[in-house]
């Protein structure tokens, strides 16, 4: 029976330094050297394009993008160009498709995730939900979570990015995952306020111990000299 999953929170890292984390955990998940696992992270902002990014959906030129300091990163994910930065909370699991209950059914996986969220955001009050045909989590015709995944042997990396209080202008740089219609929103604008961070990754570990059945395992980072926290959740 699987165990539980550890949740790691790196705080906020380069975009492209967690992608090597990313993979090298993929890696060693792969050969039995570590469990499963989501690393939670807040990036720099940059702009990633996935396996099905189209040119016409990246708005900004390169002088733009220099100015804002902005750079543009091509990954092997599904989806088109999407936007991370600060006032995200960005999840990577590294999970082994067969301990899940939808097994190595991706597209059950992306529902999952979805599931996650909407879950999540109620818990500060907010009515979430699907869209098809397009992936994520949306209020209205206002995303606020993208997703967007790769899987190799198997075990499942990148992930999602939910909108805490990001700056918004900079989804004016893209057509956010190719979509030229709909619009983005965060927590803070529909709320007014802004919750932790401390609560919202809380409310995705109980999602994510909800959906896959298992318990979620939480670690914080501690201050320098004090022991990390720890805390456990379930189904």
């Amino acid at each position: 029976m699987p165990g539980p999953i550890a949740l790691h929170d790196w705080g906020r890292v380069p975009y492209r330094a967690a992608l090597r984390r990313q993979r090298a955990a993929v890696e060693a998940r792969a050969g039995g050297e570590a469990g499963d696992a989501v690393y939670l992270v807040e990036h720099e902002p940059v702009l990633t394009v996935g396996r099905g990014g189209r040119a016409g959906n990246l708005l900004a030129d390169e002088a733009e993008l220099r100015r804002l300091g902005i750079e543009v990163v091509p990954v092997e994910r599904g989806g088109d160009v999407t936007y991370h930065g600060p006032g995200q909370l960005v999840g990577y699991p590294v999970v082994a498709l067969a301990g899940l209950p939808g097994g190595r059914d991706l597209h059950r996986y992306l529902r999952d995730l979805e599931e996650v969220l909407i879950r999540a955001l109620s818990a500060f009050g907010i009515r979430a939900a699907r869209r098809p045909p397009y992936t994520g989590v949306w209020v209205g015709d206002r995303k606020i979570a993208a997703i967007g995944v790769a899987v190799r042997h198997w075990i499942s990396f990148h992930g999602f990015a939910l909108n805490i209080d990001p700056d918004l202008s900079h989804f004016a740089l893209i057509h956010p995952c190719g979509i030229r219609h709909l619009g983005v929103t965060s927590i803070r604008t529909l709320l007014g306020r802004t919750p932790s961070r401390e609560a919202v990754i809380d409310a995705v570990a109980g999602g994510l111990a909800a959906v896959w059945e298992r318990p979620v395992v939480g670690r914080r980072p501690a201050p320098a000299g004090c022991g990390a926290d720890s805390e456990e959740f379930h189904a």
